[in-house]
């Protein structure tokens, strides 16, 4: 499989069957359920990026199966070296991201690209997935800083359940436990030149954290 160029997507018959695969065995092992659905926005004139909490490496398949969307995310460096799903992710568009620098100047400007593109970018603040317990690592400003440089809406996303299936520290996923992903309303921020500084930036991921925890 080819890695997607700027511009350049996955055919849609392929993106659909993988989504009708993808929801049929999420609701067979995992009772996926959604809420909030009507907070997703309908047009596909505008772009916007998906901040989520980060409890499986499933997240980023549960959280878009109901987007009929031009689709890019964030994934684990390593996972690009995975059999099978290496290949995979890098044909649907993921932009591999390392634990430990995180989000560089090149990969900004890719998902800017995206969204300029009308793509939507999901991203994961935490920067990995948590624990067992299921409470939050640390939100990294990132999201906020890319949706501000692109000028769009965040759409905060809950991943509830998702710690009892598969987190961190643990090889294989659990089966026949319930996850659910709830979408807040949208979430605008500031896009006036100049107000990306460190106070704005923090402030804001703060408030994007707080939205996020409501669906815990």
């Amino acid at each position: 499989m080819k890695k997607i160029d700027a511009g350049q997507y996955p055919s849609q018959l392929v993106v659909d069957t993988l989504r009708l695969i993808g929801y049929l065995i999420s609701k067979a092992f995992w009772f996926i359920r959604y809420r909030g659905k009507e907070h997703m926005p309908r047009s596909s004139a505008s772009s916007f990026l998906i901040a989520a909490n980060h409890q499986t490496y499933i997240d980023p398949v549960w959280i878009c199966l109901p987007f009929r969307r031009k689709l890019r995310f964030m994934a684990f460096d390593r996972a690009f070296e995975w059999h099978g799903i290496g290949p995979l992710i890098r044909y649907l568009g993921a932009i591999p991201v390392s634990h430990g620098s995180g989000i560089t100047v090149s990969k900004t400007k890719e998902t800017i690209r995206a969204l300029n593109d009308g793509a939507i970018l999901t991203v994961f603040p935490e920067g990995g997935r948590e624990f067992s317990d299921g409470l939050f690592l640390p939100f990294l400003t990132g999201a906020v800083r890319i949706a501000m440089r692109a000028r769009v809406p965040i759409l905060p996303v809950t991943v509830r359940g998702g710690n009892r299936i598969w987190p961190r520290g643990q090889k294989y996923p659990n089966l026949f436990r319930r996850v659910e992903i709830i979408y807040h309303p949208l979430f605008y921020l500031p896009n006036e030149r100049g107000t990306e500084n460190s106070i704005d930036v923090e402030d804001l991921t703060k408030k994007l954290r707080s939205i996020i925890e409501k669906g815990v």
